[in-house]
């Protein structure tokens, strides 16, 4: 016997929109792709606000140039704080996946919109990113031979006339790249869709469900705030690990 197992879900103005005119096909196209809709929704969002920020820049700060001063100077202190005054250059990337992700996840508190981080589609493109871009770190930094000898393990003295050693931490360091993007784009997604998932179930329950509604939507918040964070945090870890520390300890 077949069992309805939909997953609750709060209603989105592009489902809404399809539902309503299912001849238009512009409608049901954003609808298919409403993930990356919202998506592309949020980069036109932060690039208006961060046009209106920049416009009239002065050195008395309006508010919204204050608050975008604020934000990247937090930033900037997170990332040099793990990795030290080199990390600057990083700063810009691992800023941008920051207020991304963090926007992402709060548009799902947004009525009628979605949090596209519940899909594992998007949290895997993100996390695709992140690996593309530490490998064009390590080898930029290291370089080609470098970032093999890295991922060998470094073997010095008696361990460089080995093979078995290097080549099994060759094949751990490898098969650990590959699981991080992963790992990275499952954890950010369980939770966004979890947190989706709850809010449509409790809307399911009307009036009687309000309090428990706003109580998980103020969880969800803090959950919003947490995951993006976590997220920009491993990155950064991430890149601290492949670059050349030998500089700094000489």
């Amino acid at each position: 016997m077949s069992q309805n197992t939909t997953v609750p879900e709060m209603p989105n103005i592009f489902a809404v929109l399809a539902e309503k005119f299912p001849e238009n096909h512009f409608f049901q196209f954003v609808h298919l792709w409403e993930n990356v809709s919202y998506s592309l929704v949020i980069v036109l969002v932060l690039g208006i606000l961060a046009f209106f920020a920049c416009r009239k820049k002065s050195l008395v700060p309006g508010r919204l140039q204050g608050a975008f001063e604020a934000i990247a100077g937090g930033l900037d202190d997170f990332v040099c704080g793990i990795m030290g005054p080199k990390g600057r250059k990083y700063t810009p990337f691992i800023g941008t996946l920051f207020i991304y992700i963090l926007f992402m996840n709060l548009s799902g508190l947004i009525p009628f919109f979605k949090a596209s981080t519940a899909s594992w589609s998007t949290t895997l493109a993100l996390a695709l990113c992140v690996f593309f871009y530490v490998q064009y770190t390590a080898i930029k930094e290291l370089g080609f031979l470098g970032y093999l000898d890295h991922l060998a393990g470094k073997p010095r003295g008696v361990l460089a006339f080995t093979i078995i050693m290097p080549l099994f931490m060759l094949f751990l360091h490898i098969i650990t790249e590959l699981i991080r993007p992963i790992s990275l784009s499952l954890r950010l997604r369980g939770n966004m869709w979890g947190d989706e998932v709850l809010l449509g179930l409790l809307s399911g329950f009307g009036i009687k469900g309000l309090p428990l509604l706003f109580f998980n939507m103020s969880m969800a918040t803090l959950t919003a705030i947490v995951q993006a964070t976590v997220f920009c945090l491993l990155t950064t870890i991430y890149i601290a690990l492949v670059l050349n520390h030998e500089e700094e300890t000489a």
